[in-house]
């Protein structure tokens, strides 16, 4: 892919407070001017974007409708009514599910959790979850993940004497449902200081709520935290703000004290001896509870997160495991044949968004595929597959832009549809896909940017390699966690040259092992360029290059710092 390079040089009067920043803070003005980036100006910003304490967490009653929401599961508990866990069955809504369940069950015996299943109930609230809670005798469902827009399936809930709490952060609409109590920060009466909770996030904040009213102590909800650091690196939601308080606590659990479930899934995963980082949720922990709900039943991804034996989780994981290798081999199988059917689209080149539809196509794996297509092509895509006489399907977006929105837009021809930003779920009449693609593309092509439409690195700051001093690496691990509104951030060196010893690597030669010098100094700088071997020609010419690139730390060797090439240019004379 042929990506356009940006930086925009910071203004005079960020340089100066970058520098000070730096000064105060005894940092690289480069990471000055990294904070500055971010909106952190003061020490005192600095200090709490670098150590992020529990104590700064929001108080969960100023989110709407959190005391109705205690007094009612308070109720419930001292009637002693039956209680259904409910959430959807992907990484955010299991670990939800697994997180309450948890915590609940160290005080209250006569709870059960339910998980729809993909194919037979689809997403969100279902006829038949709410017909098994009223067979089981449920009297309270508390909803996670999903319920924002089930109005007609709670409004059915009333009728049999069921209640419903909704703990959701998808956009609602208008008309709310008829729940007792409705916690979304995304809610347009929303008193709630941090919107950008994941569907986990909102329910650590009621079960936070929970241990207030009753007087549990705030530490026992601390091992939790490494659900919640679960969902948010999967959910891609902002790690700024609450959620990267909540992030990096979770993750200090996670490397420390894991519970019995994840800790299995971290042992299958291979990253026992590793500090964990969010990418390794988001590419190793996160697909492998997806994969439960995709390929199986997302119940079993909540069994294993409940686990408490460790064997039993062991062997829970390994099945989750075997459904994510099946996962893969479905995804690679659809997204050539998706590739295929949109080179062979008419008119490819002007088009703004990719919308296309398989009925053969397996409904756990679309979204996946939906994400590919963005990447490869840089547009914003749907893609569907046929349940019953439905289209049903996901889509995915390209950086800025909001394809909730445009799905929104054409909700007339739509028999459901909900999601955020950058990925949402839908379904239509298999006789609407046609309009909805024309509608759908007319949108983007009204409301995209140009700077939307093909792949841009942004570049934070251009430096040499003398200024990667293993000082500079350890204060640049502190930025972390890492996500959307703080992301890892990319430098650019110039006129840098292959120390001699660079060569392509992988089992299809597809990446380049690098070592690189620069004109500045003599540190010869250890690089990988993944899936760019093309370049390999060029960088043996003897010729300079510029490279752009993140900081990693060398995983075979510790301590040890390794450039993970973004992409390579020649330098221009």
């Amino acid at each position: 892919m042929n990506h356009r390079w940006n930086y925009q040089p910071i203004t005079h009067e960020q340089e100066e407070k970058s520098r000070e920043l730096a000064q105060e803070l005894g940092i690289s003005p480069i990471l000055g001017q990294l904070l500055v980036q971010r909106g952190i100006e003061t020490v005192a910003e600095a200090k709490k974007f670098f150590r992020p304490q529990l104590p700064e967490l929001h108080d969960p009653f100023l989110m709407e409708d959190m005391d109705i929401a205690v007094e009612r599961l308070n109720k419930a508990m001292g009637k002693k009514e039956r209680i259904l866990i409910y959430g959807d069955y992907d990484v955010d809504g299991t670990t939800s599910v697994a997180l309450v369940y948890k915590f609940l069950q160290q005080y209250y015996s006569n709870i059960d959790y339910y998980i729809p299943d993909r194919y037979n109930e689809g997403y969100g609230v279902s006829y038949q979850g709410i017909d098994y809670a009223y067979e089981t005798d449920v009297k309270l469902i508390i909803v996670l993940d999903c319920g924002i827009k089930a109005v007609e399936e709670i409004t059915y809930a009333k009728e049999k004497g069921i209640d419903f709490i909704i703990c959701d952060h998808h956009v609602p609409d208008d008309e709310l449902p008829p729940a007792v109590a409705i916690l979304n920060p995304k809610r347009a009466d929303n008193t709630y200081p941090y919107i950008h909770l994941s569907g986990c996030g909102v329910g650590f904040k009621y079960m936070q709520a929970f241990a207030i009213n009753n007087g549990i102590e705030f530490h026992h909800l601390i091992p939790l935290l490494d659900l919640v650091a679960v969902s948010v690196a999967s959910d891609i939601v902002p790690i700024m703000g609450e959620n990267r308080i909540l992030t990096y606590h979770g993750l200090k659990q996670l490397n420390s004290n894991p519970s019995v479930g994840l800790k299995a899934i971290i042992d299958i995963c291979g990253l026992t001896e590793k500090d964990i980082t969010v990418s390794d949720i988001v590419f190793k922990i996160g697909p492998r509870i997806n994969a439960s709900g995709r390929i199986q039943n997302g119940k079993e991804a909540v069994d294993l997160l409940t686990e408490k034996d460790f064997s039993q989780a062991l062997e829970k994981a390994n099945q989750i495991n075997q459904y994510n290798e099946t996962r893969k081999d479905l995804d690679k199988n659809m997204t050539e044949e998706a590739n295929n059917i949109v080179d062979a689209l008419e008119g490819l080149a002007d088009r703004r968004s990719i919308v296309i539809y398989n009925e053969n196509w397996h409904k756990g794996v679309i979204g996946i595929v939906a994400s590919r297509l963005t990447e490869v092509y840089y547009r914003p895509a749907v893609v569907l597959t046929r349940t019953d006489d439905m289209a049903t399907g996901s889509a995915r977006s390209v950086s800025g832009f909001d394809v909730y929105k445009a799905i929104e837009h054409c909700r007339d021809l739509l028999e459901n549809f909900g999601g955020h930003t950058y990925a949402a779920g839908l379904s239509m009449k298999v006789e609407n896909v046609p309009v909805f693609t024309e509608r759908f593309e007319k949108y983007v092509t009204e409301h995209i940017l140009p700077e939307q439409t093909s792949a841009v690195i942004d570049i934070n700051a251009i430096i040499d390699f003398r200024d990667i001093t293993s000082k500079f690496h350890s204060d640049l691990k502190r930025f972390n966690p890492f996500g959307p509104d703080n992301p890892k951030p990319i430098f650019c060196t110039k006129h840098v040259y292959d120390y001699g010893t660079s060569k392509v690597v992988g089992r299809d030669q597809e990446h380049i092992k690098l070592e690189l010098v620069d004109n500045k100094s003599n540190n010869v700088m250890n690089g990988i360029a993944f899936g760019q071997s093309s370049h390999v020609r060029y960088i043996k010419t003897k010729r300079s290059f510029d490279i752009c690139y993140t900081i990693e730390e060398n995983s075979h060797k510790r301590g040890e710092v390794q450039l993970q090439i973004e992409d390579i240019k020649p330098t221009e004379e």
